[in-house]
């Protein structure tokens, strides 16, 4: 399964390094735009079920106890891929393989970011939300609606 998204035709038909231009859906939604003016995707970490060698199997555990690769994928805001990095042991936090992943390849403009979840790091070029704080409670019926 690995080798199918990581060799073309997949790879080099669906994923795309990301730009930096902004989404046609933050710019005409004036529910984003001007708040996500920046934001040039989304990105997070994915579990996939892997079969290393018997020596190799303690690392590929994951914290839920199953055997498996940590995986990074980044999309834009078109629901196109525009990163993936593969094959990072399963007990891999999303954090070492975000670090890895932007000591290799992965370059972030100054001025631009993607939004990710709380188990990435608190850094320039991410946006993560805050610990503790529970966002949309109106939306999900848990809130006084003045």
């Amino acid at each position: 399964m690995l080798i199918i998204f990581a060799t073309p035709p997949f790879y080099s038909k669906y994923v795309h390094l990301p730009s930096d231009k902004v989404s046609q859906r933050i710019h005409e939604n004036p529910k984003f735009w001007p708040f996500f003016k920046d934001a040039i995707g989304a990105l997070d970490g994915s579990h996939i079920h892997a079969t290393p060698p018997a020596l190799e199997r303690a690392a590929y555990r994951d914290c839920k106890g199953l055997v498996s690769q940590n995986c990074l994928f980044v999309c834009d805001f078109d629901m196109n891929f525009t990163y993936a990095l593969t094959g990072w042991e399963g007990s891999a936090t999303d954090a070492q393989v975000f670090k890895d992943t932007c000591a290799k390849d992965l370059h972030i403009s100054d001025s631009k970011y993607f939004l990710a979840d709380a188990g990435y790091p608190s850094r320039r070029g991410l946006l993560i939300p805050y610990r503790g704080i529970r966002y949309h409670l109106a939306e999900w019926g848990q809130a006084s609606i003045r």
